[in-house]
């Protein structure tokens, strides 16, 4: 199934995009999502333990399954004033 990754900040300059369009197995978690884009990208794998992640506009546990069509993001830690 085709989902969409969207990445932010340094995760976004590691990957040279802000979004990728990826196919994964039915029934992938964002945890599955996460580990082939670390695979793909291994210089972001050291940010899994800072990073929040949403389905389609709303957080999600990393244990969460994906759909056809989800939208997948990965958010680093927000900092600043």
């Amino acid at each position: 199934m085709r989902i969409t990754i969207l990445v932010f900040a340094k995760l976004r300059d590691l990957v040279g995009a802000p979004q990728l369009v990826r196919d994964v197995a039915a029934g992938s978690t964002i945890d599955d999502v996460w580990q082939a884009l670390a695979g793909e990208f291994p210089a972001a794998a050291p940010y899994r333990t800072a990073l929040s992640a949403a389905v389609n506009a709303g957080y999600a546990k990393f244990s969460t399954p994906v759909a056809e069509g989800d939208h997948v993001a990965f958010l680093p830690p927000v900092s600043g004033g």
